[in-house]
């Protein structure tokens, strides 16, 4: 109560003297504001005065440089018309109610800009007038006076005017209304009963907003010394207003170069505005305090009275949650006192071995526990010597053990407690040992169908191993399912996964009872065949597998067919160590690919040295890209009917530094095995298009796109780079595409190739008819070319089947308004069958073999010399 009586005090304490220090603090920020104010009044009219008086400045500065002879030769040279209208535009940029007017030595209106003529009118008993006269007055004047022609006061600013010799001539004056004045104070006025005054340094006042009538040319001056102080220096004061008789807070600031002072007010009132609401809220919030402070003071009491009765409520409710938890948790809990008897048993307990909550309550022993369980038929042995182990090695340490009921599994954990007893848990942990049984099943078993996967393949081939170094052969078999991708993506995924289980229930029933079958991922299975040791037994065992996968399947509602490439190495013959040996199952799995697939091949040593070749090709291939090892040859195309040469085809070949000229049917395989095709086909297009733009405008080019660079989406872009980069025209570039390109997706083949043919490129059907030939390409795509294959060109002169394969492509050829190209001419009897037949075009050695550029041109203007002889 003393503290809080204190705190109060503090608060009333605390409140006066903020109240004190913002008071202060808005008196200072009011003067603050008012001389910002007035400074930048001052700065503001410093400015706008000096523009004002230029034009001044000019006259002054036109009479000082002007020969005039005397006073009155410059009065008659000044009362002209010229003159006025020079005056009148020296002052149209200024404000409108400003006049400039000009003066003789009398005090004679001689000119000015507002009127002409001039008035009659004469300043010769103003006092500022004999001051510039006797040459005492500063070089501006300023004066406040009563305008004699319209009436009002007016600001007038005067300069003198003296020849060259120093003579005196008269006075240039500019005046102003204080109203113009006023008008500009409105826009910044400070508000509320504030105030802006326009002084002359000796007191008058000449300007006032708001605006004060019957005080402007008064003199504020006299009086109190705080008032005069107003006008010698830039100061802030709390004086009594003559405008008004208010208190007010007053600041200053003279003007620099002339005698006018700028004054700002405000009252006391209005300054201390701001300051009474902050004191009315903070005296609202201290009352509220030390009222909070007295609420809070006898709340306290009264919770002091309810505390003891709030705990045994909060001791009850706690209880109840306790017992709340313990009977729902997922183990059976007891807790034992030091004489081994039950305090605590949760409802879980009993529920697990179906106990009777009659005999396990709170003071039976353990042992009557122990033996209601061996009743129930819970617990199997000799119920004292478990009893006493238990309650031995419990009172010692914590004890863990699994116990097995029926078909579950319990772990029972014991905890000594301080004082003697113990806590113990009794937990069922049957299904998280199930759940650890099947994660390490699928560790090392494929999900899809059922097999062991690679990481147990490893491990059983690790252990087979080890028994061939005691003498025992095995073959490993490496097993790929051919053409399983298509499958895939035109039949689907579900199908797929359906095909490689019925696939590995087949695998399955091929093998011995020691045998291993594993998927080692995708469409790869593997063998482990421990009674097929030698070559006899493990091609026994291809040639079962082989029976088994090639009988036909029924895969969700689709009939499919499938074979398969196997490769065999056996052991430890073809590798004593894991990864030598699977390496050559795979080399010999990849020559069976090799062998045309649905074969199976046995590992040999030179298929290690085949794939230890290839790997060298390859890494010479991108050498050569890198060091530009390519060149291009090129091979006449003949039209049958006239023998001209109409064209040419580019092919591609690579001088190896140490193996000579390389087959294209050699890296071009392993070139679009690698992705390096794109790189080679976009050089090739480019370095044959740059070579072909300087042929005759009649010779055509035809450049092979493989089947992987028809796969990048931006062919068409780069074939119309290549032109517009070589300037070679888009119809002399063939473009010839084998079958293979429109199989997997014709519609975005097809795409392309209308791309292409937007652009102008002619298309050119390579190979047709010896792979997987379909006339409905030729019905979706209009080709420009057929190309007949070698094959055919061969045997026509020695078979009738080859003579009728081809005349059957030049009708359709010819019905689809397309050309024909017959490859591998090499004879007479060839070319005049062909030409018989009607085929339009043929290249072959019988003209000429692939030669390079230089050899092509002049092949080329021979050729040319010839006909035209």
């Amino acid at each position: 109560m003393g503290c809080g009586a204190l705190l109060i005090a503090l608060i009333a304490v605390v409140t006066a003297a903020m109240v004190g220090d913002l008071r202060g603090k808005a008196l200072k920020n009011s003067e603050r504001e008012l001389a910002n104010t007035a400074m930048l009044l001052s700065h503001h009219y410093e400015r706008e005065f000096e523009d004002f008086l230029t034009t001044q400045s000019e006259v002054v500065a036109m009479a000082l440089q002007s020969p005039f002879s005397s006073p009155d030769s410059f009065g008659g040279q000044m009362a002209t018309l010229a003159t006025h209208e020079m005056l009148r535009a020296k002052t149209q940029s200024g404000p409108d109610i400003s006049k400039l007017a000009i003066f003789d030595h009398r005090g004679v209106l001689i000119n000015s800009s507002a009127h002409w003529p001039v008035s009659e009118l004469s300043i010769a008993d103003r006092d500022y007038f004999k001051a510039l006269k006797s040459g005492k007055a500063p070089r501006v004047t300023v004066e406040l006076i009563q305008n004699t022609l319209a009436g009002g006061w007016m600001i007038v600013m005067a300069q003198r005017l003296v020849n060259i010799d120093g003579e005196f001539l008269g006075v240039v004056s500019r005046s102003l209304t204080p109203s113009y004045i006023e008008h500009f104070l409105a826009s910044v006025s400070l508000g509320g009963d504030s105030a802006i005054s326009i002084h002359h340094r000796n007191g008058v006042l000449m300007a006032r907003y708001p605006h004060a009538d019957d005080k402007i040319g008064h003199n504020v001056r006299a009086g109190a010394i705080e008032r005069a102080r107003l006008f010698e220096a830039n100061i802030n004061a709390q004086l009594t207003s003559p405008i008004d008789g208010r208190d007010r807070l007053v600041s200053s600031h003279a003007l620099r170069g002339l005698p006018i002072v700028v004054v700002t007010a405000t009252t006391t009132d209005e300054a201390l505005a701001a300051w009474r609401k902050q004191t009315r809220l903070l005296i609202g919030a201290a009352a509220v305090s030390a009222l909070v402070v007295a609420v809070i003071l006898l709340l306290i009491v009264r919770q002091v009275s309810k505390q003891h009765e709030a705990t045994q409520v909060k001791l009850a409710v706690d209880k109840q949650r306790l017992n709340t938890a313990i009977n729902n948790m997922s183990q059976g809990l007891l807790l034992f006192d030091a004489q081994a008897r039950l305090v605590v048993c949760n409802q879980r307990y009993i529920e697990m071995y179906g106990l009777s909550p009659e005999i396990v309550k709170p003071g039976c022993s353990f042992r009557d526990i122990v033996a209601h369980r061996q009743s129930v038929g819970s617990f199997k042995g000799d119920v004292d010597e478990y009893c006493s182990r238990i309650i031995q090695a419990v009172m010692v340490e914590k004890t863990t053990a699994k116990h097995g009921s029926d078909d579950r599994s319990i772990q029972i954990s014991s905890v000594p407690v301080p004082g003697g007893g113990w806590v113990s848990t009794h937990e069922d942990i049957t299904e998280r040992i199930r759940d650890s049984e099947r994660i390490a099943y699928l560790a090392h078993y494929d999900s899809l169908t059922d097999l062991p996967n690679r990481s147990l393949f490893r491990q059983r081939l690790e252990l087979e191993l080890q028994r061939s170094q005691r003498g025992g052969t095995f073959a490993l078999l490496y097993i790929d399912i051919d053409e399983f991708k298509s499958i895939n993506d035109t039949l689907g995924h579900p199908v797929g996964d359906d095909l490689l289980k019925q696939v590995a229930i087949r695998l399955r029933g091929c093998v011995d009872a020691g045998d291993f079958v594993a998927r080692l991922g995708g469409d790869e299975f593997a063998i482990i065949a421990a009674n097929a040791g030698d070559s006899n037994r493990a091609t026994v065992l291809a040639e079962q597998i082989h029976r088994a996968i090639r009988a036909p399947y029924q895969c969700l509602g689709h009939h499919l067919s499938t074979d398969a490439s196997i490769g065999i190495a056996i052991a430890p013959g073809d590798g004593a160590d894991i990864d030598q040996l699977i390496k050559n199952a795979d080399l010999a799995m990849y020559g069976a690919k090799a062998g045309g697939r649905r074969t199976f091949r046995f590992f040999e040593p030179e298929m290690d040295a085949v794939a230890r070749s290839r790997r060298e090709l390859e890494f010479d291939l991108r050498h050569a890209i890198s060091s530009g090892g390519f060149e291009i040859h090129y091979q006449p195309v003949i039209d049958l009917r006239t023998d001209a040469i109409t064209g040419c085809e580019a092919l591609l070949r690579w001088r190896h530094p140490t193996r000579g000229l390389i087959s294209p049917a050699e890296f071009i395989p392993i070139a679009e095995d690698t992705g390096l095709i794109n790189e080679i086909g976009g050089w090739t297009l480019a370095a044959a298009c740059a070579e072909a733009a300087q042929w005759d405008d009649d010779i055509t080019l035809a450049v092979n796109i493989s089947p992987v660079q028809f796969r990048q989406q931006t062919l068409a872009l780069l074939v119309a780079s290549m032109l517009g980069s070589t300037g070679l025209p888009a119809r002399r570039l063939e473009l010839e595409v084998t079958e293979a390109v429109l199989i997997h997706d014709d519609d975005a083949a097809l795409t392309t190739l209308n791309q292409l043919r937007t652009l102008g490129v002619r298309i050119s059907l390579d190979d047709f008819g010896t792979g997987y030939s379909s006339l409905s390409y030729l019905q979706r795509f209009p080709f420009d070319k057929i190309k007949i294959d070698r094959t055919f060109v061969d045997s026509v002169d020695r078979t009738d089947t080859s003579k009728a394969i081809i005349e059957a492509v030049v009708n359709i050829a010819a019905s689809r308004s397309m050309t024909t190209t017959a490859e591998g001419v090499e004879t007479e009897p060839q070319r005049d069958i062909l030409r018989a037949l009607g085929c339009t075009q043929m290249q072959g050695w019988l003209f000429s073999p692939a030669v390079p550029a230089r050899k092509f041109r002049a092949l080329l203007d021979e050729h040319r010399n010839t006909r035209a002889a």
